[in-house]
């Protein structure tokens, strides 16, 4: 968040143009401004060290230790066949565990002068390991003498600030950069309010940036991050406040359902009661419509707790209110899907302007990119008359061709899969703006919504409809215990001997061409992936190998994501028939599939899912009277950080439990990129499950903040603070076209 001139002094005027180029690429910073806001990530105290037992693998790492022995081998080797080679083996310590460093060749000799025994410096490199053990090959290294001026001044205070560093730019050059623009620090805009400031008791800006970056005491960090923290829940929350209020000012018409009409003869024709959650949120729905503004409400729902019933009685007290409902999916199976249940949830309803359609009948009609011609015309035709009520479709709709007779109800499913762009696009199809209704699956903590989502209201279906049977979920750990795997399979027979169905889930279609690039790009997962250095299962070749081996005599189909669009519908209609026994799929089924006569599902290489992808996954079964089963199969160890997440998963079924650990084990950068077009991800010192109180607080303080004035007239400095946040989201929305 850049915030006057002189913080946007480009870095290369700066520090010179190598340093510059290097923190461009490495790091996206581009200006002094920039520099201040990369904080440390930690701080090393002189007098204590770091623990290297808890290292991580494979990670660019900096700590603090002391040489406690060095030596210097000679080896035989291609390069020095008479014995000439050298290797320098330093051993590192910090009292609670020792590392191993390692030298070759003519890289030796300096640090074998520098790293006599007792020396203390600061080391970075990548961990890895060797014989069993950790080390750090030709660590960049910098000596901690306190006796020189300039290392003295460098590490003033007893905290050294330890920073988020690259392999090309170590912690301690970020440091010295930061040094030199630190007096620009003085010349910071402060984007608070100053009754806001005073009230809560924050320093200034100028003086956060000073103590987060060179601190004296322990202190100084607490107060300099709960002044940051501040300052991007403030921000964010201002920039969502605007647009809640900025929505709330624009016209809609308001739809009030007819009382005899679709709504009614639907309701009259269901074969179940509704819930009270979906009876209370359905009530808050149709409030919402009746209003002269457009509604913006998300519906969170765990997997199947009846959602698409209550978005269905919205779409058709809309329609009864003489306006059209569109329903946006993320993918084309879903779409489809969503097509069918509804149009067989309606029954003769759906049959509008048809030879025996009910005299309340409206039309349902699908919009996929995949369509032929003549059926994309006719229901494009369909939409711009008004003969269709309700269309559900992918991004196919928000096309400019697409048009509407009057467009009243947007609902958009799984909303982490659109951006707030798509759901503007899609708005501007309607006369005035339509109502708007975001449904998601995955459970999203209270302090989350309100940062990603806070330009909408949230309700929540948190009771499952009646008739739902519970999941069990275990850990199948196939590489220690084998026969468990073995277990596993016989299980899936058992379940379709019993005349049910099974999935199996892998990471992988298998169809890649051997794309050395693309196999290094995909390599770059998690340590642990590195560590076992095996590409992750493939439908394809897991589907074969099951069909002729563990699972022969049954019916295996296989479904992803790059099958026509026709195959993908007829293998699903197949298995939703009971035609197939197992589906070996990606997770193209994470999202809506509904078989209810499917029972088990095997998740392979589970550990390379995340915690809520796995939860959406599980939900696909259990979704009629017979008891699902969950088995999540991996090879990672079971001191694993991976293997506890799992355990995670398999230990409850609350989504909510499981979005916090979730959170807690991901940055919530990842969850909130994902989730808008970027720049939710540019917190720096904000963690949103932490952190709950100040973004609640913030959220107040920016409403009414807001509401006194809309325009920030009297606020220069948060304008500027404003104008950056959204400056780098619409940026990072136009790269990603």
């Amino acid at each position: 968040m850049d915030l006057v001139p002189a913080l946007e002094e480009p870095l290369k005027k700066v520090l010179g143009p190598a340093t510059a180029k290097v923190m461009a690429e490495h790091l996206g910073l581009h200006t002094v401004g920039d520099l201040l806001h990369h904080y440390p990530r930690r701080y090393e105290e002189r007098g204590q060290l770091t623990h290297l037992a808890d290292l991580p693998m494979d990670e660019h790492v900096t700590v603090v230790a002391q040489v406690a022995d060095a030596r210097l081998h000679s080896f035989a080797s291609a390069k020095a066949p008479r014995g000439k080679g050298q290797r320098l083996e330093v051993t590192i310590t910090d009292g609670s565990g020792r590392l191993q460093l390692v030298f070759f060749g003519s890289g030796v000799h300096k640090p074998h002068k520098d790293l006599l025994p007792g020396t203390r410096a600061m080391f970075a490199g990548k961990v890895s390991v060797f014989n069993r053990r950790l080390q750090l090959a030709h660590p960049a290294y910098e000596l901690l003498r306190g006796d020189t001026d300039e290392s003295a001044e460098t590490w003033a205070g007893a905290l050294i600030p330890l920073y988020p560093a690259t392999a090309k730019l170590e912690s301690w050059k970020i440091g010295k950069a930061i040094q030199t623009v630190l007096p620009s620090a003085q010349e910071a805009v402060d984007p608070l309010p100053d009754s806001l400031r005073d009230g809560r008791g924050l320093v200034s800006l100028p003086e956060a940036l000073l103590k987060i970056h060179r601190p004296h005491t322990k202190a100084d960090i607490a107060d300099a991050r709960t002044r940051l923290k501040w300052d991007e829940a403030f921000v964010l929350q201002v920039a969502l406040a605007r647009r809640r209020h900025a929505d709330a000012q624009l016209p809609a018409v308001p739809r009030r359902p007819a009382p005899d009409g679709l709504l009614t003869a639907f309701d009259a024709r269901l074969p179940f009661t509704l819930t009270e959650g979906q009876q209370k949120v359905s009530k808050e729905i149709f409030d919402d419509l009746a209003t002269e503004h457009p509604m913006h409400r998300l519906l969170q729902g765990e997997v199947g707790s009846g959602k698409t019933m209550v978005a269905l009685r919205a779409m058709l007290a809309t329609v009864d209110a003489g306006g059209q409902a569109a329903m946006l999916a993320p993918t084309e199976v879903l779409a489809q899907q969503h097509h069918r249940s509804v149009v067989e949830m309606m029954g003769d309803l759906a049959e509008g302007g048809m030879l025996g359609g009910s005299e309340q009948a409206t039309k349902v009609v699908l919009l996929t990119g995949s369509m032929g011609m003549a059926a994309r015309r006719q229901a494009l035709l369909d939409l711009v008359t008004g003969e269709a009520g309700i269309v559900i479709g992918t991004h196919a709709l928000i096309e400019d061709k697409v048009q509407f007779h009057d467009l009243g109800l947007v609902v958009v499913d799984e909303q982490h899969r659109f951006g707030v762009e798509q759901r503007d696009a899609l708005r501007g199809k309607g006369r005035q703006p339509p109502h708007l209704l975001v449904m998601t699956a995955t459970p999203i903590p209270r302090t989350v919504a309100m940062t990603v989502f806070g330009d909408l209201e949230t309700s929540v279906l948190d009771q499952l409809p009646a008739g739902r049977s519970p999941i069990a979920s275990h850990v199948v750990p196939a590489a220690d215990k084998p026969h468990f795997l073995a277990r596993a399979w016989e299980r899936v027979r058992e379940e379709v001997a019993n005349g049910h169905q099974a999935y199996v889930v892998c990471p992988r279609i298998g169809d890649e061409e051997d794309d050395p690039k693309k196999a290094g790009k995909a390599k770059k997962k998690s340590p642990e992936d590195e560590a076992e250095k095996r590409p992750p299962l493939a439908v394809l070749d897991v589907a074969d190998q099951l069909a002729k081996g563990a699972l022969q005599g049954l019916r295996v189909e296989v479904l992803h994501g790059r099958m026509h669009p026709d195959d993908k519908d007829a293998v699903m209609r197949r298995f939703a028939a009971g035609d197939t026994d197992v589906l070996v799929a990606t997770t193209v089924i994470e999202v809506g599939v509904n078989v209810p006569n499917a029972t088990a599902m095997v998740i392979m290489d589970a550990d390379r899912f995340g915690v809520s992808q796995l939860h959406q996954l599980r939900g696909r079964v259990g979704r009629g009277s017979a008891p699902g089963l969950c088995l999540l199969v991996t090879e990672m160890p079971e001191a694993s950080a991976a293997r506890q997440r799992l355990n995670a998963v398999a230990a409850t079924l609350d989504g909510f439990e499981l979005s916090r650990i979730d959170l807690e084990q991901r940055r919530e950068g990842d969850v909130l990129g994902q989730a808008q077009s970027g720049a939710r991800s540019s917190l720096r010192v904000l963690a949103v499950i932490e952190d709950e109180e100040v973004i609640a607080e913030a959220r107040e303080e920016a409403a009414a903040v807001v509401a006194a004035d809309p325009e920030l007239t009297g606020l220069p400095g948060l304008r500027t603070a404003l104008d950056a946040l959204l400056d780098e989201e619409r940026e990072q929305y136009l790269e990603k076209g």
